[in-house]
């Protein structure tokens, strides 16, 4: 909103800000006497410190002055400064890893180097490249290149050998030469490379070697029967070496050497417990029992009071984390402290996910993507230090600051001046750490609920699924499309979409999946393709945004029924997002639910309507709204 037009306003200047767990917006209007109201202008700014806090009185300051000043006005203006009751909510993430894979012996699974030479398998008995010479004719045999090897010295031995009579099927190089000596064989083979610990590859082994071409990916290496046909395995044999080939899918090229004594294992680590009490009970549930029989129990204890962790673990370390935070931010000079007793666990969202994480004893830094539970838990306390922040800003502002009402049925309220709204309405507010909803009735009733996770969460989830170990990238993974450039005047959009450019692109994004983002393109570092990315980007959304807005929805709908709602108005930063108010949507459909981002004000998008709604309910009176 920009400056006003005309002549001063007419009435009382009231001010509603809205502090929020990530920031902080002020919403200015002229309420005349007849309670008609004027909205002048509006600012968002980042919160200072911990919602709900007294650091927060220079970002509500900030915003203060910002919608003044789009206004062309003064803090003397001002008749009152109206401030959310800001319950502090504090977010805490972490993610238990509960599979691991594991070599012992000499068994070498799976590597997938960037450029692999030749292609097809190549399955002989493992031999140094020394010992070529020597070999007998006509016995398939994979040659192992030692480190510090010259790959014009390489090609010259293989060749040697195949003329020799000896039949050598594939070669394994701790160099990064595989195309190098391909390009010299006069008989084409499989080449992989790369290979760290080359030396401790165990020699006079059965060994397979599988190069697919560009652009596929290896068949059999990665078949549990492929292996089963490659060694001759028995059926127990075959299940014991099932983790090989789930390790290896999507691998362009892979080596894998059986030994007698090698062995593989897919073990699963115990994370322990977390401990749920609500509804009247306690109930346990192991955390590595996924993410579907923690949500089964936490819904079997609603409305959760708290939580705990099993200590020594991430989650127990997290929650008690999220914990002594909100005490510490609680502790200020003058004030009652806080009981613990107050500071409890309200709520645990749980997401399945995977971990890419090296194997444990293999030989070229090989990686497998582990099974994983991301936790997001929500710590909340009834104490607020609102009446502090509003002292503060009476002091620095020179104007009457006051809690003017409760975020709930104030951000209802403000959803109410997005066109096409009417009671009874449900808002969803998509926030980075909590997603929030509220309902407000036909007869004036309002009732609000806080779940755990939101756009932090996703950001985690992105980051380790796609082995980025980059939150910035992750975060712009999340928030922008993607392409593919494939010339330099030209990229293909996520969407199948080709788009030409008029200058060239940088060479460092050609061939690459990049991000779209206001800045330009940039590219993602990661092998996979546009699709996978897309795919790990949407997947995330949905197992956070919109599991946590329907559960939210149910504890807020008349008998928990979705089909009860008429309008959904979805609001705050995440509501921005390119595709997630159309993932909630689509998600609502079959109840049919009216759902869709607000235009607060008609002109603020889903921005600014705590702030706004602080405005009306000052020139009309509230409506309770407990929190749930």
């Amino acid at each position: 909103m920009g400056a006003r037009e005309g002549g001063p306003p007419q009435g009382r200047l009231v001010v509603g800000v809205d502090i929020g767990n990530s920031t902080t917006e002020a919403c200015l209007a002229a309420v005349a006497p007849d309670g008609s109201i004027s909205y002048l202008a509006t600012d968002l700014t980042r919160t200072t410190g911990v919602k709900g806090t007294p650091d927060n009185t220079a970002g509500a300051l900030a915003a203060i002055r910002g919608a003044l000043a789009r206004a062309g006005l003064g803090a003397a203006d001002v008749d009152a400064v109206l401030l959310n009751e800001a319950t502090p909510v504090i977010s805490g993430l972490a993610m238990e890893t509960i599979t691991e894979t594991i070599i012992t012996e000499s068994t070498m699974i799976g590597h997938n180097p960037a450029t692999p030479g030749g292609e097809g398998l190549g399955v002989g008995t493992t031999v140094a490249m020394a010992e070529l010479p020597g070999q007998p004719p006509g016995t398939p045999v994979v040659c192992v290149v030692p480190a510090g090897a010259d790959f014009d010295d390489v090609a010259a031995a293989v060749n040697a050998a195949v003329a020799a009579g000896v039949d050598v099927v594939a070669a394994v190089l701790a160099g990064d030469d595989a195309v190098l000596v391909t390009n010299r064989l006069h008989r084409p083979i499989p080449v992989v490379d790369e290979v760290a610990a080359v030396e401790r590859v165990p020699l006079g082994m059965l060994a397979a070697v599988e190069v697919a071409p560009p652009g596929r990916t290896i068949r059999t290496l990665s078949n549990s029967y492929g292996l089963a046909t490659v060694f001759g395995l028995d059926p127990a044999q075959t299940r014991q070496v099932s983790p090989v080939a789930r390790a290896l899918t999507g691998n362009r090229s892979a080596v894998v050497v059986r030994t007698p004594s090698g062995d593989v294992t897919d073990r699963r680590i115990p994370v322990g417990e977390l401990v749920l009490r609500g509804a009247g009970k306690t109930l346990r549930v192991d955390v590595d029992a996924g993410a579907e029989a923690i949500m089964d129990t936490v819904a079997r204890v609603q409305p959760l009071d708290d939580a705990d962790g099993e200590p020594g673990t991430h989650v127990g370390g997290m929650l008690a984390q999220v914990r002594d935070t909100m005490a510490d931010v609680m502790d200020v000079a003058g004030q009652p402290a806080v009981p613990v007793a107050e500071i409890a666990i309200r709520d645990v969202l749980a997401v399945d996910t995977f971990v890419p994480a090296e194997v444990r004893g293999g030989l070229a830094g090989e990686v497998a993507l582990e099974n994983a539970v991301a936790l997001a838990a929500m710590v909340r306390t009834s104490r607020s230090r609102m009446q502090l922040v509003a002292d503060r800003v009476s002091e620095q502002l020179g104007a009457a600051a006051r809690i003017g009402g409760v975020e709930g049925e104030m951000a209802v309220g403000g959803a109410l001046t997005t066109p096409g709204v009417d009671r009874p309405v449900a808002v969803l507010d998509l926030g980075g750490g909590s997603t929030d909803a509220a309902l407000l009735t036909r007869d004036g009733e309002c009732t609000a609920v806080h779940v755990a996770g939101a756009g932090e969460l996703v950001t985690k989830l992105v980051d380790s699924e796609l082995a980025l170990d980059d939150r910035e990238v992750a975060e712009e993974v999340k928030r922008f499309p993607l392409a593919k450039v494939e010339s330099f005047f030209h990229l293909r959009h996520e969407d199948g979409t080709v788009q030409f450019v008029d200058q060239p692109l940088p060479p460092h994004v050609f061939a690459r999946v990049v991000v779209l983002t206001p800045e330009g393109p940039a590219p993602v570092p990661t092998r996979h393709g546009l699709d996978h990315v897309r795919r790990v980007r949407r997947e995330a959304k949905r197992r956070v945004f919109v599991v946590n807005a329907l559960r939210a929805l149910r504890q807020v709908a008349p008998g928990g029924n979705l089909r009860a709602l008429d309008f959904v108005v979805l609001l705050g930063g995440s509501a921005l997002d390119f595709e997630i108010p159309d993932l909630v949507a689509d998600a609502l459909a079959p109840y049919g639910v009216v759902c869709g981002t607000g235009n607060v004000l008609g002109t603020e998008g889903p921005r600014t309507a705590v702030a706004a709604g602080l405005v009306r309910a000052h020139a009309a009176r509230p409506v309770e709204c407990p929190t749930g």
